[in-house]
């Protein structure tokens, strides 16, 4: 009995740690699940490299810059930008 349970451990602990560690990239990097890219639009830095991305809903679109100094480059010219997420 208990060498069952001990080899259920070993095969199913494994699988558990795996699928929370999908999740865990996504919150890191600054991307979400639903959110298309894992780079700032602006910059291609990776989202979540300069602490929490800056998040800018634009006619409808969620925007995630990897900082606020992004934004100005951004605003001059965003259906470019834009157009890379969806």
């Amino acid at each position: 009995m208990k060498s069952k349970l001990l080899l259920a451990i070993i095969f199913v602990l494994p699988l558990a740690l795996a699928s929370c560690s999908k999740k865990d990239d996504a919150a890191s990097n600054g991307g979400s699940e639903d959110y298309p890219l894992e780079d700032c639009v602006v910059s291609g830095e990776p989202l979540g490299s300069m602490g929490e991305p800056y998040v800018l809903e634009h006619e409808g679109t969620t925007v995630k810059f990897c900082c606020k100094n992004c934004l100005p480059k951004f605003n001059k010219d965003p259906d470019t930008y834009v157009a890379k997420i969806k």
